[in-house]
């Protein structure tokens, strides 16, 4: 009797122990599991991705200066996809080392499945991964990193520029192209994203994904320049617009006699930002986290399965074909910006609504801290000698932003752990 007693008593000590592993409230001290089990890898990603960014970034800014100017933009907005496709690539290696730590991916490897490697994950995520990032702005830190650049290297070059007139082209590497080479070299793009993405979505091609996503992002980025060749007549005919100035005259109009909705109005503007901040950034980035490990958000059926819009998805697929393809056409961008953040976030309430707020307010903590840990940083190494900022902010920066990087990718991770790991045990 006591041997048995002996036998089941540390079993059942364990029962609480894992019931709390799984608790959404567990979910910082995961962070610092996986964290403290991968920090080496982690940090190897982090500081490789840096190093071919940076150095892609310095060679688009020497290229975007010199005779052949239309030749070296070409080649320096080439330059800056791969920079974008860098970044995408870092993102995706740092949550592919996480992979062995996680229940869920042990889980998965314990059924025979789950068994991906990392040329394949990034093949496979690639595109929609763009797609977010484009999105959501977060190619924006890549523009103002390659504008510091530029900067740096010809400090005086808007002073020269303001006294003597001569255009120095400073920072302008990304949005100077004319437009006939901009549109040439769009349309190239735009091949080239066709028929990669068409092999892409018949599962021909180890890496049609990332063909397809450099011509996706080379598409938007030459295609930027094509816009800003028409600007002015662009703004002015929307400008000119019946229905645009109708809609002006309407919210002036409802501006004045609806009452409170000025004050609405004025509420959501300012709202908004915070809204994105501390909700739907996290929420993309979780997605990016669900993406590399294998769950499919692009699949919209796999956003409506369970809920009454897969009764409506099953009439449409019996519609005309055209019927079809102009509503494909009609919500490709509301799809592309908005499903795959739908998913993320039913996962993660399935696993406890409860999780997703605390993944937030951990998101938001981690950004807040990154913020106090640069100033602590600068404050630490500042002198008296004049410039020694040049020398020092890089390193302070690069660790900054290794710290945050890696507890932002461990995050993620974690948070999708105990989303699936609960969802799969219906706790």
């Amino acid at each position: 009797m006591s041997g048995t007693s002996a036998l089941v008593a540390p079993r059942q000590a364990a029962e609480p122990r894992s019931r709390w592993m799984l608790s959404p409230y567990s979910l910082p001290l995961h962070v610092l599991r996986i964290a403290g089990s991968c920090a080496l890898p982690l940090i190897m990603w982090f500081a490789l991705g840096r190093v071919v960014r940076w150095g892609l970034l310095l060679l688009a800014a020497t290229v975007s200066h010199g005779s052949w100017y239309q030749a070296r933009l070409v080649v320096t907005v080439f330059l800056f996809t791969l920079v974008v496709m860098t970044s995408l690539a870092t993102t995706v290696g740092m949550l592919y080392v996480i992979r062995g730590a996680l229940m869920e991916t042990r889980a998965r490897r314990a059924a025979g499945e789950g068994r991906e490697n990392i040329f394949g994950a990034f093949n496979r995520t690639a595109l929609l991964f763009a797609g977010i990032y484009m999105t959501w702005g977060f190619v924006l830190q890549d523009v103002r990193d390659f504008m510091n650049i530029d900067y740096f290297r010809k400090p005086d070059a808007l002073t020269v520029e303001a006294f003597t007139g001569e255009h120095s082209g400073v920072a302008q590497g990304l949005t100077n192209l004319s437009l006939t080479v901009s549109l040439v070299a769009m349309i190239l793009a735009y091949v080239l994203k066709t028929v990669a993405g068409r092999r892409h979505e018949a599962n021909e091609g180890r890496f049609s994904g990332v063909l397809a996503t450099f011509g996706e992002l080379a598409f938007v980025f030459y295609g930027i320049n094509v816009v800003g060749a028409a600007a002015d007549t662009r703004s002015g005919w929307v400008g000119s617009r019946t229905a645009f100035v109708a809609l002006q005259d309407w919210v002036a109009d409802a501006e004045k006699s609806v009452p409170g909705f000025a004050a609405v109005s004025e509420f959501v503007t300012e709202a908004w930002p915070y809204v994105v901040e501390a909700l739907i950034l996290p929420l993309a980035w979780l997605t990016v986290g669900v993406l590399a490990y294998g769950a499919y958000v692009e699949d919209t059926e796999t956003t409506i399965r369970g809920t009454r819009l897969e009764t409506v998805a099953e009439r449409v697929r019996r519609t005309h074909t055209l019927t079809r393809r102009v509503a494909a056409r009609l919500t490709a961008g509301w799809s592309e910006r908005w499903i795959p953040l739908i998913n993320a976030f039913r996962l993660t309430v399935s696993g406890g609504a409860p999780l997703f707020g605390l993944f937030a307010l951990c998101y938001v903590g981690l950004q807040i801290g990154s913020d106090y840990l640069g100033r602590a940083g600068r404050y630490l190494a500042a002198s008296d000698e004049p410039y020694f900022w040049f020398v020092t902010d890089v390193p302070v920066d690069f660790v900054t932003e290794l710290v945050t990087t890696t507890l932002t990718m461990c995050l993620i991770a974690a948070t999708f752990d105990l989303a699936a790991t609960r969802k799969r045990l219906g706790v």
